[in-house]
């Protein structure tokens, strides 16, 4: 079996998890270049916040680590979660290793006040 096939295959099983809790998800998805980010809603159907590096608001003159620029990005989404009110997701790191950028993404989330 393709490897990205079966780590979709899992990411799939806990996503079922994550509509019995009934809460927000944040979803990542990471490229070698870029890194992504989508809160969807409960019922999953609507998209309500989203950042990413490769949006032009996110161009910085200064170079960064591919870490630095997912710390970004997390405090990003956060900011733009709270302006609509939530508080409480579910993290969807969609099959990839809790590691380097997809762990930058989530403690700067959570540091910059979102719950999971």
């Amino acid at each position: 079996m393709n490897k990205k096939i079966a780590r979709l295959k899992r990411a799939r099983r806990g996503r079922e998890n994550i509509k019995r809790l009934a809460v927000p998800r944040l979803c990542v998805y990471r490229t070698l270049q870029h890194i992504y980010v989508q809160l969807f809603s409960a019922e999953g159907g609507q998209v309500l916040a989203s950042a990413s590096t490769a949006e032009k608001s996110f161009k910085v003159k200064e170079s960064l680590t591919p870490i630095q620029k997912a710390e970004k990005i997390g405090v990003a989404v956060a900011e733009k979660a709270q302006k609509l009110g939530i508080k409480k997701i579910a993290f969807d790191r969609s099959g990839y290793k809790y590691h380097g950028r997809v762990k930058a993404l989530a403690d700067a989330a959570r540091n910059a006040g979102l719950e999971f």
